[in-house]
């Protein structure tokens, strides 16, 4: 007769073994999106001169990229439960990776009377057109892992699997940015390209190249993984339906027209959207605001070596905090003691960000709370979304956040260039954005199912 002992050990490893195969091929995925999403961050430190962006347009540019991305997120996510995670994720990276490369033909691109009509220049246009079709290409990636992952991790650890996935938004910083600096610097004029042209090229080519593999060796479900026996397949199926079960007690939405009808879901959205327009205002403008406490003009390594240390720090902290509310099955708290922490951070960027220390300290205090927010926040919707509900409620979640993914790069953008460079303004408004997420947060009810008895906690 099998002990509670044995079992625990057994589930543990199941998990364990899971975790192994699966989280490092979607941490890898996401780290070369998110390198493909920001790295216009670092090429307009040279590209906009080239191309005469104001601080307007690259602002504007860096933000439309989410208006696409929030036009094809909802169907995006509802095709990969159609087609299966495998085909759809694939054909996602393999698609923005080709978009990216693209960048390096946005100053010879022409478009005759289009751009005139559109009151732009030619390379501002392609700069739009460009930025609008990747976020596009790119739509329902991050929600599709998300939802992904509710097929093969219970309630109880799925934070921990977010975190792990989502550390290559900080891993990919930590890595890219240097990388984006040496593009810059020592690759300039190279085979007749600019930096920033090799740049897009060299951090391009790996998305299309990685699809390929998802391809080949993702599976869609437990069912369908060949390296699980048929005992650890059960057990994943069981503990995943348990939680299915359990969700019923919290009001569970099954079908898509119901997440239109839930007053949680549009609150929750409001939450993310808050979080989301403080992050991408920072994050796409980042190397601009470390470039400017003083390092000279065409440094880019020193730039990019000074962007990792945020997110450095950031990587570490947010795997510790889902682990502890993993641990604790607190989500709500976890999530707003994380805007707070990056609500401190934007105040300092407001009033002491010209200081080099304050800078840094300050950017990484916002990139900390919100990274360790985000990875405890899923956990809230997921606690009473399921079957078709559960895909399209995540990507309806995080395509309307994602729409302040436009206007937190373009209000920095406006402001600048209305002020003659000082964001002051911005980091106010971003900073009262995060504490209506907070406040939102606090009113929420808790949402924690009970637990099922087929549930085990983890060691």
């Amino acid at each position: 007769m099998t002990t509670e002992t044995e079992t625990r050990a057994f589930e543990a490893a199941t998990f364990a073994k899971v975790a192994w195969r699966l989280v490092p091929l979607l941490f890898l995925g996401y780290f070369v999106a998110y390198l493909d999403r920001v790295n216009v961050g670092f090429a307009k430190l040279q590209m906009a001169g080239d191309l005469h962006y104001s601080d307007a347009v690259y602002g504007f540019g860096a933000g439309i990229f989410f208006i696409g991305y929030f036009l094809f997120e909802l169907p995006s996510n509802l095709i990969l439960t159609r087609v299966g995670a495998r085909r759809w994720i694939a054909r996602i990276m393999i698609t923005w990776g080709v978009v990216s490369s693209a960048f390096i033909f946005a100053g010879v691109m022409h478009w005759g009377p289009v751009a005139p009509a559109f009151g732009c220049t030619d390379a501002e246009f392609s700069f739009y057109a460009l930025r609008f079709v990747l976020g596009i290409a790119e739509a329902g990636f991050y929600p599709g892992v998300i939802l992904y992952l509710t097929f093969w991790f219970p309630d109880k650890r799925r934070a921990q699997m977010v975190a792990w996935f989502m550390t290559a938004i900080a891993v990919s910083n930590v890595i890219g940015s240097p990388i984006s600096g040496a593009t810059l610097q020592f690759l300039d004029g190279a085979q007749g390209l600019r930096g920033w042209q090799w740049l897009f090229l060299v951090e391009g080519i790996p998305s299309v190249l990685l699809g390929i593999v998802i391809l080949a060796v993702l599976p869609d479900r437990p069912e369908s993984a060949r390296w699980l026996s048929q005992e650890e397949r059960d057990l994943i199926i069981d503990r995943v339906a348990a939680d299915e079960t359990a969700k019923a007690e919290l009001g569970q939405r099954h079908n898509v027209a119901d997440i239109f009808m839930d007053l949680r879901v549009w609150v929750l959205a409001l939450i993310y959207f808050c979080g989301v327009l403080a992050f991408y205002g920072v994050n796409f403008w980042m190397p601009t605001i470390v470039e400017e406490i003083g390092i000279d003009k065409g440094d880019y390594l020193e730039v990019g070596l000074l962007t990792m240390i945020p997110w450095g720090v950031a990587g570490v902290a947010m795997v510790a905090w889902a682990r502890h509310s993993d641990r604790t099955g607190e989500r709500r708290w976890h999530v707003i003691i994380g805007i707070l922490v990056a609500i401190v951070g934007l105040l300092m960027l407001a009033f002491v960000g010209h200081a080099p220390v304050a800078s840094i300290v300050g950017l990484t205090l916002v990139t900390t709370g919100l990274l360790c927010a985000i990875t405890a926040y899923w956990s809230l919707p997921m606690a009473f979304l399921s079957g078709a509900a559960a895909a399209g409620g995540i990507a309806w979640i995080n395509s309307l956040a994602n729409l302040a993914g436009y206007f937190g790069p373009d209000l920095i953008g406006r402001i600048r260039t209305a002020t003659g460079g000082d964001a002051t303004a911005a980091f106010l408004v971003l900073a009262a954005a995060a504490l209506l997420g907070a406040v939102l947060t606090y009113a929420l009810p808790a949402i924690r199912p009970k637990p099922s008895p087929l549930a085990i906690t983890p060691p």
